[in-house]
């Protein structure tokens, strides 16, 4: 017997943010791109909305922009249609020119992302791209959005990317390398993969997530001849994890972790530094990657790619990962993913 609609469970239509980042960059454009087909959310771009006019035109499409409604249900976005939080600029935008007067403008835009989503107007947010140098230029120390959405949530962030059949999460992130070894501490690596086992459970409703961690060093330390960070902190740390229950693997080499049977039954893989993981994943699905914070209060997810200052305006610019951060955000929002 067919149950009817009001007895069957119909999940919620999300609302998410969508934070355009760096306006002289790609951002806006795939903002643009991205509402030429409809979305099972409502889609909120958190930016000057005469930004996204222009760029629309720049490209001869048409884009109805509409006010955001926090207090009115959400619903489902047509095609052809954004809605806008307005942030205005604080200095005119040329494509492809960066201008540390907008820096500002970036920031805060940014913020009132994540205080909707603090507030419930927001169910998760999804942010463009953003460029670290005219931030810093322009007299404000910026690492990336990881750590600034820590410092605007109290939460600790992990940061993972996801690409088809692999997710990659950083004990250490944007760090010089000669840097990595002091960073990776026992309470650093503790931390990371608690909360990586932790939302690979909840956010993802993994049972049982088996984690396989990358070793520091060439071939996992070889018995410490090539180094004894394995020995002297990854080992024990993993063994007093692995008592408590987490289903952790490793230290591995790197360089054979990442083979398909390796691979094979992991739900994700813990590399110790930015350049040790990413660039397999990136490899394996640049353009439909999305990159996830975790261990925030907030869902977060963002596109896998920069500023690409030189398309921004009238070069061919492809929306397939800003689509994947946003269908992962919305599958994270209901507990689908």
């Amino acid at each position: 017997m067919w149950r009817s609609a009001s007895e069957m469970s119909i999940p919620p239509v999300p609302r998410l943010a969508i934070s355009v980042g760096e306006p002289a960059g790609i951002g806006p454009d795939l903002c643009a791109l991205l509402a030429r087909r409809p979305h099972g959310a409502e889609l909120v771009a958190v930016a000057d909305p005469n930004l996204l006019q222009a760029r629309a035109r720049a490209r001869g499409m048409e884009l109805i922009l509409e006010p955001l409604v926090p207090d009115a249900p959400p619903q489902p976005q047509p095609a052809g249609r954004l809605k806008v939080l307005p942030v205005p600029l604080n200095a005119p935008v040329s494509p492809g020119k960066l201008d540390t007067a907008n820096a500002g403008y970036v920031l805060e835009a940014l913020s009132r992302c994540v205080r909707g989503c603090q507030s419930g107007t927001f169910a998760a947010l999804v942010t463009g791209p953003l460029h670290k140098g005219v931030i810093n230029d322009a007299g404000t120390a910026f690492s990336g959005h990881t750590e600034f959405l820590a410092l605007l949530t109290g939460g600790h962030p992990v940061m993972m990317l996801a690409a088809p059949g692999l997710r990659v999460a950083l004990v250490t992130t944007h760090l010089p390398l000669r840097s990595v070894a002091d960073a990776i501490t026992p309470e650093r690596l503790e931390t990371v993969t608690r909360i990586l086992h932790r939302d690979l459970t909840v956010r993802f409703r993994l049972t049982d997530p088996r984690i396989l961690v990358c070793g520091l060093n060439p071939h996992a330390g070889e018995g410490g001849h090539l180094g004894r960070e394995e020995i002297e902190v990854i080992e024990p740390v993993l063994a007093r994890l692995r008592q408590q229950g987490l289903n952790l693997v490793g230290p591995l080499p790197a360089d054979t972790l990442f083979t398909p049977k390796n691979l094979q039954g992991a739900d994700a893989v813990l590399a110790m530094y930015h350049d040790q993981g990413l660039p397999v994943l990136k490899h394996l699905g640049f353009g439909r990657a999305v990159n996830i914070t975790l261990g925030l209060p907030v869902v977060r997810t963002s596109v896998d790619h920069g500023t690409a200052l030189d398309l921004a305006g009238s070069g061919p610019v492809d929306p397939s990962s800003l689509e994947a951060a946003v269908t992962t955000a919305i599958e994270m929002t209901r507990g689908e993913v």
